[in-house]
């Protein structure tokens, strides 16, 4: 649990639960299961300081890095080289499932847990509300842990 009392968040149509937390002296990673739904997934993005990698286990997803786009389905593994532009939108009419491993984590514990909005841990529902996400607030937090999102005619 966090500070908030939450291991679950919810951010651009993902709901995100905590597995392990990236702590000083502890596991140096963090592991997150996401819950996406259709068309959820966050904008172009990147970040020098943590490896990221993606390991599908329900669904359909389609993934950029780079220049390259492709889909994949459960069993995938997705490594992210570090600092490369990426993201991944679920392209299925259900919710897909994927758990997110980030080394050694901490900026992203920390964006996930400050951008999120803090769900009842152990959430699989989505908010009923479809509110935009207040993109400054967003990318402000994104540049304060190291996260560097790339949106369109920016």
């Amino acid at each position: 649990m966090h500070g908030d009392g939450t291991d679950t968040y919810h951010l651009v149509g993902i709901i995100l639960r905590f597995l392990t937390r990236s702590r000083e002296g502890g596991p140096g990673y963090s592991l997150v299961e996401a819950l996406v739904s259709p068309g959820g997934g966050p904008p172009l993005n990147r970040h020098p300081a943590d490896d990221e990698s993606f390991y599908v286990l329900d669904g359909r997803m389609r993934f950029t890095i780079g220049e390259r786009s492709f889909e994949a389905g459960p069993g995938t593994f997705v490594q992210i080289p570090v600092g490369e532009v990426h993201t991944f939108t679920n392209i299925g009419t259900s919710s897909a499932r994927m758990l997110i491993l980030n080394v050694p984590g901490r900026l992203h514990d920390r964006f996930f847990s400050q951008a999120g909005e803090p769900m009842p841990s152990g959430t699989t529902s989505f908010p009923e509300t479809k509110a935009l996400p207040d993109v400054p607030r967003l990318l402000e937090l994104g540049r304060q842990n190291g996260i560097e999102f790339l949106l369109p005619g920016r």
